[in-house]
C-alpha cells in the first residue's frame, strides 16, 4: 500500500509497509478532505479523491530484476502483466522516495495526433525527452511512469505520472505543445493533450501529504485498469477496463525510479 510517513523533503513520502500476519502490505484509511468525489473522465485526467484500495505486494514473486516483462517493438499486447504493475507500483514509491513524487497526471492521444498505434512507443519517449530536457534547463530533475492503452472509440493514447515542480508547470504547459508538432510533424491538434495536477491543485504533496497520497492511490489505481486477471487478483486492483491493442512497448518508468536504480 502506499502510506504517508515522514520524509526528509517534504514531510512525508509514500512507502510500503506489510501487516505482520500476511506479509501483504494494506491501506491506512485516508479520510478524504473534499466532500466530492469527481469521478475521471474519458482521458482519464480528472483526479478523484478516495479511500485508496490499492493492495501492493512489497516482494512479488513477478518481480524480475528487468521490473517487468520485456518489451520488443513489435511485441502486441492486450493487458499489463503481473510484473509490468509491480513495477509501475514499485516506481511510483521510489519516486516519492528520492523527492521526486509523480504529482501531475499528461493524457496525450496519440493515433488523435495523427501517429499510428505503432508509432506511440517512439513519440513517448521523445516527448519524455524533451520534457527532461527543459526542466534541467531550469535546474530541475524529474521522473515518469507511463502506460500505452488502445481502443475503438479512443484510438492509441498514453498515460503518464510525471513529476514537474509547481513553479515549472507554466513552462511545460507552454512547451508541450510545440513539443507535440515536433513529434508528429504536423500542427497541434485540439484535445491531444491533457495535463493537470494530482489532487486538483499546485504543491498538494508539500502542503496536504495525506490527500496527495489519496488522490496518487486513486490515478495510480486508473493507469492500471487495464491490467491482467492475475495482476488484478495479486495486488487487488478494483478499477478494471480492457486496456486495448498495442504494438511495441506497453509501460515504462524513466531510468531513476526503474528496477535497476532501485536495486542500489
Amino acid at each position: 500500500m502506499l502510506t504517508a510517513q515522514p520524509s526528509a523533503r517534504h514531510g512525508r513520502t509514500l512507502k510500503l509497509h506489510r501487516e505482520e500476519v500476511s506479509g501483504e502490505v494494506s491501506i491506512a484509511q485516508l479520510q478524504p478532505q473534499s466532500p466530492e468525489k469527481p469521478t475521471i473522465d474519458r482521458d482519464g485526467t480528472a483526479l478523484a479523491i478516495s479511500n485508496p484500495t490499492l493492495g501492493v505486494a512489497a516482494h512479488s514473486p513477478h518481480r524480475t530484476d528487468r521490473g517487468g516483462a520485456r518489451n520488443h517493438a513489435d511485441r502486441e499486447s492486450r493487458e499489463l502483466s503481473a510484473a509490468h504493475v509491480g513495477n509501475l507500483i514499485d516506481a511510483a514509491r521510489h519516486a516519492d522516495a528520492i523527492g521526486l513524487p509523480l504529482n501531475r497526471m499528461i493524457t496525450i492521444h496519440w493515433e488523435a495526433a495523427g501517429l499510428p498505434l505503432e508509432g506511440m512507443a517512439k513519440a513517448t519517449g521523445r516527448f519524455t525527452g524533451l520534457m527532461a530536457k527543459a526542466l534541467q534547463r531550469h535546474g530541475s530533475q524529474t521522473a515518469w511512469l507511463w502506460v500505452h492503452e488502445g481502443g475503438e472509440r479512443e484510438g492509441g493514447h498514453c498515460h503518464m505520472l510525471a513529476h514537474v515542480p509547481a513553479d515549472l508547470v507554466p513552462v511545460v504547459r507552454k512547451l508541450q505543445k510545440g513539443w507535440l508538432g515536433r513529434i508528429t510533424d504536423s500542427p497541434y491538434r485540439k484535445d491531444v493533450i491533457c495535463s493537470k495536477p494530482i489532487g486538483g491543485r499546485l504543491g498538494i504533496e508539500a502542503s496536504n501529504p495525506d490527500l496527495y497520497a489519496a488522490n496518487l492511490n486513486t490515478v495510480l489505481e486508473y493507469v492500471l485498469k487495464g491490467a491482467s486477471q492475475e495482476a488484478t487478483s495479486h495486488y487487488g486492483l478494483t478499477r478494471l477496463k480492457a486496456g486495448g491493442y498495442v504494438i511495441g512497448k506497453r509501460c515504462g518508468t524513466s531510468q531513476n525510479i526503474g528496477a535497476k536504480a532501485r536495486s542500489i
